[in-house]
């Protein structure tokens, strides 16, 4: 049985001159549900199929968050093969605004976590608020970024800088984002979306089809493999679920209480299996190898 469709006042469409504005509208803090996902896809298309649009700019209803990323309570109890059909769905939007043949400028209040920040990676412009938040906190859930953070997060800022974002899990600052190359202009609160927009009229008046050759251009040379990328994303992703780590970190937050501190790996062997350092049928694992036989002389 097929999914409602999803209500479209959950995310807006309005379009000035040719600027369109896609608000996202799901109170409190626009956590990503199915729902807004599949809205904002169909907005996003309907973006695309408008002649007379020519920059898309995505932003908030709140004041307090962009997104605040994916629907915990949707993704909780999800077994291997259903995370790896929702993690598709996300993986989807976000490749969606990455091929869309407009710029799209992400204008961001807030906070914008997980999912909320890997909308913005795949964004082509990010506009911050100086009090804005960017994270991938996926690890303190016992996960990982499953909707191209992995993939776009380190080209965006580097590896190093990458690491320390998805193992850790902080939350970074306005500031902070802008200076490693993430966020390209941070502007008082009030002057987020006139930002957003004078941005928008400027690309506004590029000939089309030269602009949208150019940022195909620009992300094909900066990653020609995203699409094998983000498939092995979304297996490791999916991979995740039901190890004690998301099953424990999820329970944890829709609890409203600390992630429990990992003590050990006594499930490391089940858990592991299908994961990278798992070894090919045949082979000893890493640590179990058969030590060299020595020979003695009687």
């Amino acid at each position: 049985m097929s999914a409602p469709p999803p209500p479209r006042d959950i995310v807006t469409y309005e379009r000035k001159g040719g600027t369109v504005l896609l608000t996202l509208n799901s109170p409190p803090v626009n956590v990503l549900s199915r729902p807004v996902l599949e809205a904002l896809r169909d907005r996003l298309a309907e973006a695309e199929e408008d002649p007379e649009a020519r920059v898309v700019v995505i932003a908030s209803a709140f004041e307090k968050a962009f997104a605040a990323g994916a629907d915990i309570r949707e993704m909780s109890n999800l077994n291997r093969s259903q995370a790896r059909v929702h993690g598709g769905r996300g993986q989807a939007v976000t490749r969606q605004i990455e091929r869309l043949p407009l710029p799209v400028i992400a204008a961001v209040r807030g906070v914008a976590l997980g999912g909320g920040c890997e909308l913005c990676l795949a964004c082509d412009f990010i506009i911050a608020s100086d009090d804005a938040q960017f994270g991938q906190p996926e690890i303190n859930l016992g996960v990982m970024p499953g909707w191209g953070g992995t993939r776009r997060l380190p080209r965006r800022i580097g590896p190093s800088r990458a690491r320390r974002w998805i193992l850790t899990g902080r939350s970074v600052s306005a500031s902070e984002a802008f200076a490693q190359g993430l966020v390209d202009q941070v502007v008082p609160r009030a002057e987020v979306l006139p930002a957003a927009f004078a941005l928008a009229n400027e690309l506004a008046a590029k000939p089309a089809v030269a602009l949208a050759t150019a940022k195909y251009a620009i992300n094909g040379a900066m990653d020609p493999a995203i699409d094998h990328g983000l498939a092995y994303e979304l297996h490791l992703w999916s991979r995740l679920f039901g190890t004690e780590g998301q099953k424990e970190g999820m329970r944890a937050f829709l609890e409203k209480r600390p992630p429990p501190a990992s003590a050990s790996r006594r499930d490391w062997e089940t858990a592991s299996e299908g994961l990278p350092w798992t070894p090919e049928p045949g082979h000893a694992s890493i640590g179990k190898r058969n030590k060299p036989k020595t020979s003695s002389r009687s």
